[in-house]
């Protein structure tokens, strides 16, 4: 549903989006993540026609974002990090504008009902954009971007500024748009990247430096091959006998466990010793009370590959997502 192959944007000497490849199939979400100033922003500019890209190309429900701008517009619902409101309108009139300019002739009003119903904002429908609340402000620029029922929807951070409940809410909207609609959220907040997202993108000065599912890129760093074992053996005893493990390539004592030894046992890339761990512990007499994959949280991975200092760590994260 949407394709970027090799798209860059350059001002000048400086280069805010440098030779971006990623795919969106129909009807998936897909998180867009990066720290500011990393390129989120150009980049979902030039998929929804707002500017040009220096190179490269990319294709909305089968359409050149730059060679057929009208027809891929069509089928594109934006939501900007600041909505796009006329402060002078009422919501109702707002919405009624936006869907008469998107192209829509019949049952306007009651599209604008449904619309404002299903984003929790038909109770200001009479109020004037520029009294709303930020939350409200937010809602009425999400229901703008779906009025025209697009094929694709592209959010920059759609709960900015919302209640708890709101988001919650929000978040199930996007969830329940899935499928009938392909969408690119983005967003600094991984929780909802982890909760509504099939597909992450990770983005760093320009770069994508991860790509894949949330669970696969939890899943594939160092945790994946590393096991926590509590036991309540002999400490030392335990740990040579998870040293003797064949597989095992070392063995951590967690400083922080605060009742049983607790270690963490490192394997070889692709060995599963979890079973032979087991069978360590308790042929021995003693008791497990916890056997489980220590697995990096999707903060983790968002820091180890944006930051300067990790750079050979994130080197790896993108040799082993591109190794899958």
């Amino acid at each position: 549903m949407i394709e970027v192959d090799h798209l860059s944007k350059r001002y000048g000497p400086v280069t805010a989006v440098d030779d971006v490849s990623f795919r969106v199939e129909s009807g998936q979400i897909l998180g867009f993540l990066g720290p500011n100033g990393a390129g989120k922003t150009t980049t979902m500019r030039i998929l929804t026609g707002y500017m040009p890209a220096t190179s490269g190309r990319a294709t909305v429900a089968g359409y050149d974002v730059f060679e057929q701008p009208l027809e891929a517009k069509k089928r594109t619902g934006y939501l900007p990090e600041t909505p796009p409101l006329y402060p002078d309108m009422t919501v109702r009139e707002y919405l009624t504008f936006v869907a008469k300019i998107k192209g829509l002739r019949a049952n306007i009003k009651d599209r604008v009902d449904a619309v404002m119903k299903r984003t929790w904002v038909a109770d200001m429908a009479d109020r004037h954009c520029a009294k709303l609340s930020k939350g409200y402000k937010q809602r009425v620029g999400l229901a703008q971007a779906i009025i025209h029922n697009p094929d694709v929807l592209v959010l920059d951070e759609p709960t900015a500024g919302l209640d708890p409940k709101q988001i919650i809410e929000t978040r199930q909207l996007i969830r329940e748009l899935a499928g009938t609609h392909t969408i690119v959220l983005s967003t600094h907040i991984l929780p909802e990247v982890s909760q509504t997202c099939q597909r992450v993108v990770i983005i760093n000065k320009g770069r994508v430096v991860a790509e894949d599912s949330p669970e696969n890129l939890t899943h594939r760093m160092h945790g994946a091959a590393t096991v926590i074992v509590q036991t309540d053996g002999p400490p030392a005893e335990a740990e040579a006998a998870l040293r003797n493990v064949q597989g095992v390539t070392g063995v951590r004592t967690d400083p922080q466990a605060a009742a049983l030894p607790t270690f963490e046992v490192d394997s070889e890339r692709g060995a599963d010793v979890r079973r032979e761990l087991a069978a360590a512990i308790v042929t021995r007499g003693w008791g497990l009370t916890e056997l489980r994959p220590l697995r990096l949280s999707l903060e983790d991975i968002f820091l180890t590959v944006t930051t300067e200092e990790t750079g050979e760590a994130a080197a790896a994260v993108e040799e082993e997502v591109a190794n899958a």
